[in-house]
């Protein structure tokens, strides 16, 4: 295991110090997961209010997925980053001292800031490493980001409790530490477009096209993500309805991120040389799994033991998903092709909980039976794709070997 570690910290210097800067810009990451609360208990706003301005943080997130890569192709990945995290840090100082007639647009821009730098952080990983490496990149930008989320939303509650300010002001700083982090060690924009001029590189829609495994995945992500959700809100409901304390929840949650932390990067090293779509239907197949054993025996030790299966699909994956599609980006549409990667897992993230709702309290058995059965479905497309297009060219997915650009 050490040797392992050894090998995924065998990286630029400039991103160890950005896995750092996630790491503490996810831990301080407080503001929008207690927005819902603050509006309700320090504004005085009702659920219903609150819910639907909170609301308006999702969409401006699906708009920053895709704006945010746009625009880092246009004008710089890194550049667009420090704006965008800029941009944060003022949001946070407005949202506790703006009027409520404000609050809507201004939460709607901190969500297309907060989308923004997904694909645009993505696209700085893939760009720093190798083909052969990007899994362990973007496994290991993802383990920087969960040890931060394991970190921070407990000591979040207890700022709370006592200065709920604080935490606005606490993301403020940890998203500028971050941008000094940027500022400092990431390496320089490389050429750009002109600012009038065409976006470099073939058209994404035309290039996609003559693409199917980055179409299927780009679909079944979208799929997966949606019904691997169902752990955000039919999941504590059902552990509440059987009895037990929030707590439990929040437990099972702890070892979703500790797992990830200790086990994601390492996977991803051991199954460097598996086929993307095998290991990423593989990941799929197993969300599955974990979703029909709750559907089999709803309560705690089902659910402890499905949090364990579904945390292993995750890990295939999510990492593998994301460095696939930053493989088969053409020259010049890096940020682009992570934006549309973004895009289909936060549309999970939006949809999921609106269909998860509504089929708990209308069919709570049948949900999990169908979501497992979802996640087992799609994991077939890509292993089909995979394979149909194992003895075909694959000049649409030669890795990018541009720079940060």
């Amino acid at each position: 295991m050490l040797a392992t570690w050894r090998r995924l910290l065998d990286v630029p210097g400039w991103l160890r110090a950005l896995f750092i800067g996630q790491t503490l810009n996810s831990a301080g990451a407080l503001a929008w997961i207690f927005l819902s609360l603050y509006l309700v208990q320090e504004r005085g706003l009702t659920p219903a209010v609150a819910g639907a301005i909170t609301s308006t943080y999702g969409f401006g997130m699906i708009a920053g997925t895709f704006v945010g890569g746009w625009v880092g192709d246009r004008y710089g990945v890194r550049r667009s980053l420090l704006v965008g995290r800029l941009g944060w840090v003022v949001l946070c100082v407005l949202v506790p001292i703006a009027p409520v007639g404000l609050l809507a647009p201004l939460v709607a821009l901190a969500g297309l800031s907060s989308g923004s730098g997904r694909p645009l952080g993505f696209a700085i990983v893939s760009a720093a490493l190798p083909a052969e490496r990007r899994r362990e990149g973007m496994a290991l930008s993802r383990t920087a980001s969960n040890l931060g989320f394991a970190i921070g939303p407990p000591l979040g509650a207890l700022v709370a409790t006592h200065a709920f300010w604080a935490i606005f002001v606490i993301d403020g700083l940890t998203t500028l530490g971050l941008t000094i982090i940027v500022l400092r060690f990431v390496p320089s924009d490389g050429p750009v477009a002109a600012l009038s001029g065409r976006l470099p590189g073939p058209g994404v829609w035309r290039t996609l096209r003559h693409d199917r495994r980055v179409v299927a995945i780009l679909l079944t992500v979208l799929v997966v993500d949606t019904v691997y959700r169902q752990i955000l809100t039919p999941l504590p409901l059902m552990l509440r309805d059987h009895g037990y304390p929030p707590l439990a929840f929040g437990l099972l949650m702890a070892a979703n991120g500790a797992i990830i932390v200790l086990l994601e990067a390492p996977l991803a090293v051991a199954l460097r040389s598996r086929p993307a779509l095998a290991v990423i239907g593989g990941g799929y197949a197993l969300v599955g799994l974990g979703l029909l054993v709750i559907g089999v025996s709803p309560g705690l030790v089902a659910a402890a033991i499905a949090m364990v299966v579904i945390t292993a699909g995750e890990m295939l994956y999510k990492p593998t998903a994301t460095a696939h599609v930053a493989d088969s980006a053409p020259p010049g549409a890096a940020a682009r092709y992570q934006s549309l990667y973004s895009g289909a897992s936060i549309g999970g993230l939006l949809i999921g909980p609106v269909l998860g709702g509504y089929a708990y309290e209308h069919v709570p058995t049948l949900l999990w039976f169908v979501a497992g059965t979802l996640a087992i479905l799609a994991a077939g497309v890509v292993w089909q794709v995979g394979r149909v297009r194992a003895d075909e060219p694959a000049s649409a997915c030669e890795p990018s070997t541009s720079g940060v650009s």
